[in-house]
């Protein structure tokens, strides 16, 4: 099942993808089926499962590394990203003025279903609760080096879109068989698998619970593949998961 949080009719509402429509989950609205443009879309996250914690692999494609002219992580990057850097569907993102290279990074989001701490490999995905897009920009001016990316590239309000669904875990057989590509204003800029992760999904939930617990909600951002490029205000981006949905945003200035 497709889950989504919405904004309509002055409140919020959680829904699910029914024939092409949002049919509301809302006792009030149950039922009730909205077209896709009447509403707002926001991170497709439940309140009672807020993220704690998010974290963000870079690096984590070895063509992306590659891209970089970098070596590939023998261990996985990961860095921190808070609450406030999340945004819906067909929301936008701001470009700080000044800049001169932002770009998208089309990533696998893995939702936690349940308590984590010291979790196997082989039982990984017995704690996931689903799947989403995200959408990881960068902001390569402020950047330190690849391997510290400060908060002023990676936890900026507005930069990461996430949805528009949150797919069950039980209707993604395998999501490291999945394709990924973005486009920029209709335009096919990168092009990737989930196949080419140097860490999959198993590795890093068993990896991180390994000396930290995980909580219902909280994200895992498993990396980019190459193909980024830099987006400009008026430009629109959609990144594409192949089960999960598209997740359009907008460049603003």
């Amino acid at each position: 099942m497709k889950h989504a949080r919405i904004a309509w009719a002055g409140a919020i509402h959680d829904a699910i993808e029914s024939d092409g429509q949002l049919e509301l989950r809302t006792p009030a609205f149950r039922g009730r089926r909205l077209a896709f443009h009447e509403v707002v879309w926001l991170p497709p996250l439940a309140p009672a499962h807020r993220p704690r914690t998010i974290l963000a692999l870079g690096l984590n494609y070895a063509d992306h590394a590659k891209e970089l002219a970098f070596k590939a992580p023998e261990e996985p990057l990961a860095f921190l990203k808070g609450e406030a850097s999340l945004t819906g569907h067909r929301a936008f993102t701001v470009r700080p003025a000044g800049v001169t290279y932002m770009h998208y990074e089309c990533e696998l989001a893995v939702v936690i279903g349940k308590t984590a701490r010291n979790v196997k490999q082989a039982d990984a995905y017995d704690f996931i609760a689903g799947y989403t897009v995200a959408n990881d920009y960068a902001i390569r001016d402020y950047l330190e080096n690849w391997y510290r990316p400060n908060l002023r590239v990676k936890n900026r309000d507005t930069c990461t879109p996430i949805g528009p669904w949150l797919v069950d875990a039980a209707d993604v057989p395998d999501p490291m068989n999945l394709a990924l590509q973005t486009t920029v204003n209709g335009k096919l800029t990168q092009s990737g698998h989930t196949r080419d992760m140097i860490f999959d999904v198993p590795f890093l939930l068993a990896y991180f619970s390994s000396f930290m617990t995980l909580q219902p909600g909280d994200l895992i951002l498993t990396g980019t593949p190459d193909g980024v490029v830099d987006c400009q205000p008026g430009d629109v981006i959609v990144t594409e998961i192949e089960g999960l949905g598209a997740l359009e945003n907008t460049i603003a200035s």
